[in-house]
């Protein structure tokens, strides 16, 4: 294989799986190499190698998300200025300001408070197949945990909640044809569509927590100030859809993708059955070994060398999440699942002013739902081969029936 092979905007490779033959030839022989833009776009450096990841994501004063947005793709010039609202298309100072404001809501010590409930949605969820003996994991399982904790924390009312899930499956898989709506064919129009319907969502939101405010998030955003002034309606709702997008689908991303790497390595799902204290290590080896997040962007503000290469003032870069997760000069024998792997410094949060605001989160749900698994479903199998997400930016799974023994729901 050669170079010239590689072809990182074909999204029907990443649908078949994450093209690590490709990452590893590039971090041997072009680790930061310039790659041909998608569909006449500008091209792209790919960053590829782990220290630089973090050189770069700890450099915003050099490498910007704001200027032309964190996704791989250009960005229609009418829709900037509002990707610039969301926080993950932000630079500080302003990210840090807009992140303060529900810094709080995330701290190790809320995640402890917020356990018992979690502990009660992971037994709802195993109480809704248990006695079915086979169910669709992405759908009936890894969905539900963190949309029900995120749209509980942010203040979305249960009968909104499918709803949310599904306009924000057709804005992270903005890329399949299948998640789109029927009404709207072409990307980035329903892109465009779902993250208005998420706007005016959020709009009738703030106007509840208005009428009637609670402990929620809502409430505290509609509270909070930014730089002397209160959100406004665009900021308010950028916030909510980047909570409730971020807050679901890369926590169903990695509960979907370290099942699957559990099942395809029996030898370690026998391992954690049969010691469920390896629980929290085996979530970091899942985190690593299958990101959910698989590209996001920066753009080059000032002239400057990376790597011996001489980067110029817009030029554009792709931070490449599966490949530094298998840098070889950091993780010994990086392709082999291992949950007792340690150290195990992966980048799937991210790092600097950009680490993932959510990360104890996830954490804490992640590893309560493989103790629901493990301890009331241990014999779950796949009864057919996953069907994955047609995406290089979500490394995500849209379906993946599963089978097992039926088992009784818990008493009341």
């Amino acid at each position: 294989m050669k170079i010239s092979d590689v072809n990182l905007n074909d999204l029907d490779c990443f649908e078949k799986a994450t093209p690590h033959e490709w990452f590893t030839l590039l971090r041997k022989e072009e680790p930061l190499y310039l790659h041909k833009g998608p569909d006449g776009e500008q091209d792209y450096y790919c960053v590829t190698k782990y220290e630089d990841l973090k050189h770069v994501s700890k450099t915003p004063e050099i490498f910007s998300s704001e200027k032309n947005g964190a996704l791989l793709r250009d960005p229609d010039e009418n829709s900037l200025a509002g990707m610039q609202q969301i926080m993950i298309n932000m630079d500080p100072p302003r990210h840090r300001q807009y992140r303060a404001t529900v810094n709080k809501a995330f701290t190790p010590r809320m995640m402890a408070d917020l356990q018992p409930a979690v502990k009660k949605i992971v037994d709802g969820i195993i109480d809704n197949v248990i006695e079915k003996g086979e169910c669709d994991f992405v759908e009936e399982i890894a969905a539900i945990l963190p949309m029900e904790v995120i749209c509980e924390m942010v203040g979305v009312p249960q009968e909104d909640r499918r709803a949310i899930y599904e306009i924000g499956n057709r804005m992270v898989g903005f890329d399949d044809p299948e998640l789109q709506d029927e009404t709207v064919k072409q990307e980035p129009a329903d892109y465009e569509a779902a993250s208005a319907e998420m706007f005016m969502y959020a709009s009738k939101l703030k106007q509840k927590a208005i009428d009637r405010p609670g402990d929620d998030l809502a409430t505290r955003l509609l509270n909070a100030e930014v730089d002397g002034h209160r959100l406004d309606d665009i900021e308010f709702n950028s916030f909510f859809l980047l909570l409730v997008i971020a807050g679901n689908e890369t926590t169903r991303t990695v509960t979907t993708n370290g099942m699957l790497d559990l099942l395809r390595h029996p030898d370690q799902y026998r391992m954690l059955r049969e010691d469920p204290s390896l629980i929290p290590g085996a979530v970091e080896e899942m985190l690593r070994f299958n990101p959910a997040v698989t590209s996001f962007r920066r753009q080059v503000m000032q002239d400057t060398e990376l790597r011996g290469v001489q980067l110029k003032e817009g030029d554009k870069l792709a931070l490449w999440y599966p490949s530094v997760n298998r840098d070889e000069e950091v993780f010994d024998d990086p392709h082999t699942f291992n949950i007792e792997r340690d150290p195990n410094p992966h980048l799937s949060f991210g790092v600097g002013e950009h680490f993932c605001l959510g990360a104890n989160l996830a954490r804490m749900e992640l590893q309560k739902i493989f103790e629901g698994i493990i301890t009331r479903l241990p014999e779950l199998e796949l009864a057919a081969e996953p069907r994955r997400l047609r995406s290089n930016f979500i490394n995500g799974v849209k379906e993946m029936r599963v089978r097992f023994t039926p088992g009784s729901k818990k008493a009341a």
